[in-house]
């Protein structure tokens, strides 16, 4: 009788579920290049038609440096009340239960289901003069819509839930033991949250600061209508760029897009940093 030789089946290809590695890739390189590159290019190309004089100017007008003034300040505050509010929504939500808990869970996603335009109005007729929380605070001096107030608060309305499911998933994740024993040791409440758990969900909670702030950069659907538009005052950069499209000056609209794209750009590149970070403090704690 016959033996036959024992197979080794580490040398065997491993199965995949999706076969064929080079067409899928370059599927992929094509779906991407036309979704992506290819327009992104075009921008680029369209920028290179002017001299380097035309596109420093067209960059740094006074009107146009105002916008990066107001788009980056107010990106940056939005994100920054959305990092610190977030952060505690995402705790209540994980740590604690309540009535009405899956309603307020799903109450997060609004912004991103909602239409821009929609909680530009929405904003605007809450916050005017004449909205229901804009004609008391008119009262007080403070006025919320058609200023650069009403700017950071569209952008915190929509940027909130972008930190809210980053740092959500890494709370769930927590180990309640490492807490409960820093309890035992003699730790306080600050020093349980500043030793054991923010220091776990600290890549989390940046990353979503990063993509609040990055998705704050680009919005105009719901802010046109609550900043009030006024030059120098309270017109964003997204505005620019459509300002300069109806007055036919492709070239100078491009120009200010690039430099958005490479704001944009950075913000990714930073974004994917602090999620490799996060794979690598995870991957060592466990």
């Amino acid at each position: 009788m016959t033996t036959l030789p024992p197979q080794n089946h580490s040398s065997r290809t491993p199965l995949r579920v999706l076969p064929g590695f080079k067409l899928t890739l370059g599927f992929t390189v094509f779906y991407l290049s036309l979704i992506v590159l290819i327009p992104l290019s075009a921008l680029v190309f369209k920028t290179l038609s002017i001299t380097w004089n035309e596109f420093i100017f067209a960059v740094t007008s006074e009107r146009v440096m105002a916008s990066y003034k107001l788009t980056f300040g107010a990106s940056l505050i939005a994100a920054v009340v959305n990092a610190i509010f977030g952060l505690l929504v995402a705790w209540v939500l994980v740590r604690y239960d309540f009535y009405g808990k899956k309603l307020m869970d799903a109450l997060i996603d609004l912004p991103f289901a909602l239409p821009t335009a929609v909680a530009g109005i929405s904003l605007t007729a809450l916050l005017a003069s004449n909205g229901w929380v804009g004609q008391y605070t008119e009262r007080l001096g403070i006025q919320l819509a058609f200023n650069p107030n009403g700017v950071v608060i569209a952008l915190i309305f929509i940027g909130l839930p972008f930190v809210v499911r980053t740092v959500q998933p890494v709370l769930e994740d927590t180990e309640k033991e490492l807490e409960e024993a820093a309890t035992c040791l003699g730790a306080t409440r600050w020093q349980t949250f500043s030793k054991v758990i923010f220091p776990s969900i600290a890549p989390a909670l940046l990353t979503g600061f990063a993509m609040a702030f990055a998705r704050a950069i680009g919005e105009y659907g719901s802010v046109i209508f609550i900043a009030g538009n006024m030059p120098l005052v309270s017109e964003i950069t997204p505005l620019i760029i459509i300002g300069k499209l109806e007055q036919f000056d492709y070239a100078g609209a491009t120009s200010v897009a690039v430099v958005l794209l490479a704001v944009s750009f950075i913000l990714l590149l930073s974004i994917n940093a602090l999620q490799s970070w996060q794979r690598k403090l995870t991957g060592a704690t466990l």
